[in-house]
């Protein structure tokens, strides 16, 4: 006989844990509230007055124009590479494995000033026959590598390695039995892949891109050390003039915070859209 056929009250079982974390938590929350009202360090009316300032606006538009292009070169090379890691043979995956080993185990931060500097390993870019050839085009590379261009190649090639592990991983999620239904209602593999495999990796491969595209959002920052005129290195300039750091940083802070937000809300509907059909998917609709 069980309990609940017996008249017996089951009862939750008590965590005076709680009722030691939530005052603790509302005690936090309240000073942290009472600090930003009242102390006058953070000086809220230089922000106000900073948080639209033309430069600090084309230093927000250049944080998001990078962020685009950074995430499509990375998505779009990460991509063919996590391809390249299942092509049979042993060479073309050993070189997809290389440039990933490279890239991901040398912080991005000496990438960024590498390529920056890449003029004096390289001091022209040309194209031609190799090995002493003819030239067919050159250009100076002080010329053809600008801070823009540095923090392009520093950050997209950068960010392909880790999106090829994440496309992979996506891949290695569907069943194999899929691709093998797929044959037998005569898919071609280009056509298996468009329609039956990608589809069902997306619920794999959107939640960790998400991540990717807002840490870029705030990896963009680093491209202040190449003198990029991105949004923290147009704080850097204001604050260098007028030492109002502490307002300035504030100001930047309140402008990511803000992309972020944005970006997360465009995640979940991307994440909703393809968990169409599954439990999770059902659940959030």
């Amino acid at each position: 006989m069980s309990a609940q056929s017996a008249g017996a009250v089951i009862l939750p079982r008590r965590q005076p844990s709680r009722w030691i974390g939530l005052p603790l938590i509302g005690v936090i929350i309240a000073w942290m509230i009472y600090q930003v009202l009242t102390n006058h360090g953070f000086q809220w009316t230089v922000v106000w007055h900073y948080l639209f300032e033309p430069t600090i606006l084309v230093g927000v538009g250049m944080t998001l124009a990078l962020t685009v292009l950074v995430m499509a070169i990375g998505i779009i090379c990460g991509g063919v590479l996590a391809l390249v890691r299942f092509s049979p043979g042993p060479m073309l995956p050993l070189c997809a494995r290389a440039y990933i080993w490279f890239f991901r185990g040398t912080p991005v931060l000496v990438q960024l000033v590498f390529w920056y500097n890449l003029a004096s390993l390289f001091p022209q870019i040309s194209f031609g026959i190799p090995f002493g050839g003819p030239k067919l085009f050159a250009i100076s590379a002080t010329a053809a590598i600008s801070s823009f261009t540095a923090a392009l190649l520093g950050l997209g090639l950068n960010e392909a390695a880790y999106m090829a592990e994440i496309v992979r991983a996506g891949l290695l999620s569907v069943d194999r039995g899929q691709s093998e239904a797929s044959k037998a209602l005569g898919y071609r593999p280009a056509q298996t892949f468009r329609v039956v495999i990608l589809p069902q990796a997306m619920r794999a491969i959107v939640p960790p891109t998400g991540n990717q595209i807002i840490g870029m959002l705030k990896y963009t920052s680093l491209a202040s050390v190449v003198g990029l005129g991105e949004l923290m290195q147009s704080v850097e300039n204001i604050y260098a003039s007028n030492f109002q750091t502490i307002p300035l940083l504030i100001v930047a802070a309140l402008w990511y915070l803000l992309l972020v937000g944005l970006l997360s809300i465009a995640q979940s509907f991307i994440e909703r859209y393809y968990a169409f059909g599954t439990t999770a998917g059902e659940g959030a609709r």
